[in-house]
């Protein structure tokens, strides 16, 4: 089965030809809030996202009291189970908030964390499947994404190259539609840690549909991956990274990623209107005529003058003598009186 080089993903089509897709990722920086999550909502779709994503996580099918913090950040929450505990939704809450991401035609996204959000996802038929890091590692949860046939849009932070292409042959043999995100696992990534070179390595081995799963928060990083050739990129997005929350600081602000997404807009223009250097200069004929040279005099001379060459000179426009014949004209004499603000003409000189 050959690689696709573009899929749909609700109202949009990811891959080569396409704009970069750009993924607003909230997490958990609604903090359980749902009126929070909703402007989240409001936020991404003002910025231009072409998608929202969520975390859906249900303590119960989850975690255990076992689980251990990765960053011990709450201050209310004794364990992790608690935190996941506290901050879910129900599955009418999450129906509302993809019915509030239709409404602002913005494509809604949540990454499921056990089989049971996996079904309360795909009630709500999200479009695709954005599979976190730690999910490559077993087929717990992998093999019902996959089998689901929606695209797949897979982070890849915790998996060798090798492991990767494992997945790809995977992918391919079953018909998947999917795209590979070079992704670190650290938060916030520094840039030593970013590996951009890994997106093209990624294109070369796994498939032509690849980006960037961002945990920096620099635009920087960002902008530079889109213009390397990124299919899709995924950013946190806050309303300031003073807000509570493990991944407000790795975050993009709302300015942020609205100036991300005009500068995708503006790539995606550059990369579609390829030019044709000889057309674009035939095109510029007139105007490179006003910006080039023809044969005139250094000063005024009189008719019966016979042209030396240290009496000739250039100046615009090239509607004149051209450059090319200035030798020429040495030894002829002016059939009339010219003026050195004036170009020399042929009609200037005695016919011989």
């Amino acid at each position: 089965m050959a690689k696709s080089d573009s899929f749909p993903v609700g109202s949009k089509r990811i891959g080569l030809g396409f704009p970069c897709f750009l993924i607003a990722e909230v997490g958990q920086a609604h903090d359980g809030s749902l009126g929070l999550a909703h402007s989240f909502i409001d936020a991404a779709a003002d910025a231009g996202a072409d998608a929202i994503k969520f975390q859906t996580h249900i303590a119960e099918a989850e975690s255990t009291l076992d689980e251990q913090w990765r960053i011990k950040f709450s201050y209310e929450d004794s364990t992790r189970y608690d935190y996941w505990k506290r901050i879910s939704f129900s599955s009418e809450q999450w129906a509302q908030l993809c019915m509030h991401a239709s409404d602002r035609k913005i494509i809604f996204l949540s990454t499921a964390f056990s089989v049971e959000a996996f079904e309360l996802l795909s009630r709500l038929n999200i479009p695709a499947w954005k599979i976190a890091s730690g999910e490559l590692l077993s087929n717990f949860l992998l093999d019902r994404f996959i089998a689901s046939g929606k695209p797949l849009l897979i982070s890849s932070g915790m998996s060798s190259l090798i492991e990767l292409k494992e997945l790809a042959k995977k992918l391919i043999a079953c018909n998947s539609k999917y795209c590979f995100l070079q992704c670190t696992s650290k938060y916030p990534t520094t840039l030593k840690d970013v590996g951009l070179n890994v997106i093209a390595e990624m294109r070369n081995s796994l498939g032509p549909i690849v980006g960037l799963s961002d945990h920096t928060g620099n635009i920087d990083v960002l902008k530079t991956a889109i213009a390397r050739g990124a299919n899709v990129i995924e950013a946190h997005i806050t309303f300031d990274r003073k807000m509570f929350g493990p991944d407000s600081e790795s975050s993009l602000t709302r300015t942020e990623f609205a100036e991300l997404v005009k500068y995708r807009d503006t790539v995606f223009e550059l990369d579609s209107n390829p030019v044709n250097k000889d057309l674009l200069a035939a095109e510029l004929s007139n105007m490179r005529n006003l910006f080039m040279r023809s044969v005139a005099l250094k000063a005024d001379a009189v008719a019966g003058t016979v042209l030396t060459l240290d009496m000739l000179t250039l100046k615009k426009p090239a509607s004149g003598i051209p450059e090319s014949k200035l030798q020429s004209l040495v030894g002829k004499a002016l059939a009339r009186n010219v003026s050195a603000r004036r170009l020399l003409t042929e009609s200037d000189l005695v016919n011989e």
